[in-house]
Formats: structure tokens, C-alpha cells, sequence
């Protein structure tokens, strides 16, 4: 009867592992600071989670005579799988999905001036409205190639390069004693051109440098 033997050899194969506890790393990048865990769970791969934030960033902008609040927000949570294919090199290839709060709120305001909807001219008072909202998906995911959270122990470098797979959505609200009776038609028009340019980003990119720790 083998099953103490492969009981055994188990026992000893997860002592190995256990030898190597774990890894934290940060670094900052194009989506903000980040901080992460990675465990070894083979000779070759390696799992790691991490969170990100770019936190909120405002900009204000005056165009076709509405003054814009354009608000940027970026939160994210990982989970990723390295394979390192030369081993114990720290090259690799990345695979995971991203949960992401990622999104750009535009909020116009009225100061009396026109502006084009659709083609066709609104005056805005200093109670019309005009908002936009760009927001990419909530769930996305994410392929890249990377250096470093190879098995080793100390002090290391990390590096990534990869992107989120995923198109943007539009839409809008509009309120006010003017803007209320726009066009549907004309707001649509509007929404298809800022639809056209969004849709073009079907990725968000991330590179992304750091330092990590194996205890």
C-alpha cells in the first residue's frame, strides 16, 4: 500500500512551498500607487492580487461656452497569474482579470453663452446642465509580460507592461429651463461623436514599476 508514501511525498512538496511564505511589493505607474501579495504555488507560477488608485483628479475647462468640471477616477483590484518560461529567470508572462472603478465624469454648467448639440445652438443659463460620463467596464481582462515575483528571497525589482481588454460606455444627463427642451435627436448625435472617440479606447494600459520583498 503506497497511500504513506504519497502522503509523504505531499507533506513535503507543501513544506517546500510553505518554506517560500510569500511576497509583498508596490511600485506606481500609469494606474497610480499600488500595493500587492504574491505566493509561489509552483516552480514556474506564481499568483499575486494587488490594489491600485490613481484616486480623483478635477480639471476644469471652458468650451462652446459651457465651463466643464472634468472629474477622473481610478480604483482597481487584481488578480494575476505569472508563468515564468526560463525559470529561474524573472522574465514572464502575465494573465488575470481586473475589477475596476475607472471613469470620467464631465459636468457642465450654464454661464449664458450657446453651445452645439447636434447641431443645433442652446443658450445655457447658470441653472442648465450638461453632463457626460465616460466609464470603462467593471470587470476586465487583463494579458501583459513583466520582470520580477520570481521564486527568490529578498529584495527584488518588478516591472509590467500589459493592458485591461475593455470599451468604454457614454452617456449623459441634461436638466435646466433650456436644455430640458432639447431634441432628442440632436442629444443623440452629440452622444455618437463622443462615442466615436471613446470607442476607439477598447484597452486600458497599464505600465507599472516597482519593488518587492520575499520573506
Amino acid at each position: 500500500m503506497r497511500t504513506p508514501h504519497f502522503l509523504a511525498a505531499t507533506a513535503a512538496l507543501c513544506l517546500s512551498w510553505t518554506a517560500h511564505a510569500g511576497e509583498v511589493y508596490t511600485g506606481v505607474g500609469t494606474h497610480g500607487l499600488m500595493l500587492g501579495y504574491a505566493q509561489p504555488v509552483a516552480p514556474h507560477v506564481t499568483l499575486r492580487a494587488d490594489y491600485a488608485s490613481a484616486g480623483k483628479r478635477t480639471r476644469q475647462e471652458r468650451e462652446e461656452g459651457i465651463d466643464y468640471d472634468a472629474k477622473l477616477t481610478y480604483n482597481r483590484i487584481g488578480l494575476f497569474a505569472d508563468a515564468f518560461p526560463f525559470a529561474p529567470g524573472g522574465f514572464r508572462f502575465t494573465g488575470g482579470v481586473t475589477f475596476n472603478n475607472m471613469k470620467v465624469d464631465m459636468e457642465g454648467r450654464g454661464n449664458g453663452g450657446t453651445i452645439n448639440i447636434g447641431g443645433t445652438n442652446y443658450t445655457m443659463t447658470a441653472n442648465d446642465r450638461f453632463n457626460v460620463k465616460i466609464e470603462f467596464p467593471k470587470t476586465t481582462p487583463y494579458v501583459g509580460i513583466g520582470y520580477g515575483h520570481q521564486l527568490s528571497t529578498g529584495w527584488g525589482f518588478v516591472f509590467d507592461l500589459g493592458a485591461s481588454i475593455g470599451k468604454a460606455k457614454v452617456t449623459e444627463t441634461h436638466s435646466g429651463p433650456n436644455l430640458s427642451l432639447a431634441s432628442q435627436a440632436d442629444i443623440d448625435r452629440e452622444l455618437a461623436e463622443v462615442r466615436e472617440g471613446a470607442g476607439k479606447v477598447k484597452a486600458i494600459p497599464l505600465i507599472a514599476i516597482g519593488f518587492n520583498y520575499r520573506f
